[in-house]
């Protein structure tokens, strides 16, 4: 069975960090790609400043060129808007793949606040990737407080195939400072001059 990692967002744009630690991930977990999950809109992210979803996958397609990382517009195909009913259609159109879903310990942080986070846990196992100025508030937040009991060491990270659900692992690389919200705050126009500006999704 193909192994493969999801990594959700805005990718607003896709940066050298999100292509830095999705390749440290696949390394960690023994993956065979990873899939980027570029979605429409975030439901608990502001939609002002949101470059148009053609734009921001033509930057992630870009971002991971030469890599085992596929960008994907799937979650605007398949017509959900939360990150469990994509899994849901996603286990049930890959029933051969294994997926472990990849995230950063900003969004462990808000994880409760995610629509059936609970469930999420229950579908898939979870890596979380370390971040600098998140690691406090992810590990005292209230979906880590349950989901700790469900936590496997970093060293057994390429077993997570193994693993009875839920399951999580909190897996820690070289910090990488880069953020797409200070790119954005840099050059708030980027995606007016990117390649993909006018293509549609």
């Amino acid at each position: 069975m193909t192994r493969i990692g999801l990594l959700g967002g805005s990718f607003n744009p896709a940066h050298r960090g999100h292509r830095r630690v999705t390749l440290a991930a696949i390394d960690a977990l023994g993956l065979d790609e990873a899939w980027w999950l570029v979605s429409p809109g975030n439901p608990l992210k502001p939609a002002a400043g949101m470059a148009p979803l053609a734009v921001r996958l033509a930057s992630a397609r870009a971002m991971a060129r030469r890599t085992p990382i596929r960008a994907s517009d799937i979650e605007a195909r398949l017509g959900t808007r939360y990150t469990a009913d994509t899994l849901r259609q996603l286990r049930r159109r890959y029933p051969r793949k294994r997926f472990v879903w990849l995230m950063g310990a900003d969004n462990l942080a808000q994880f409760h606040r995610w629509r059936d986070w609970r469930g999420i846990a229950r579908m898939m196992p979870i890596a979380v990737i370390a971040r600098p100025g998140y690691d406090d508030d992810a590990l005292a937040a209230p979906a880590m407080a349950w989901l700790r009991r469900f936590q496997h060491p970093r060293s057994a990270a390429k077993t997570w195939t193994t693993w009875s659900l839920p399951a999580i692992v909190l897996l820690r690389f070289r910090p990488d400072p880069t953020s797409a919200t200070a790119l954005r705050a840099v050059d708030p126009d980027w995606h007016r001059r990117h390649p993909g500006a006018g293509r549609s999704s």
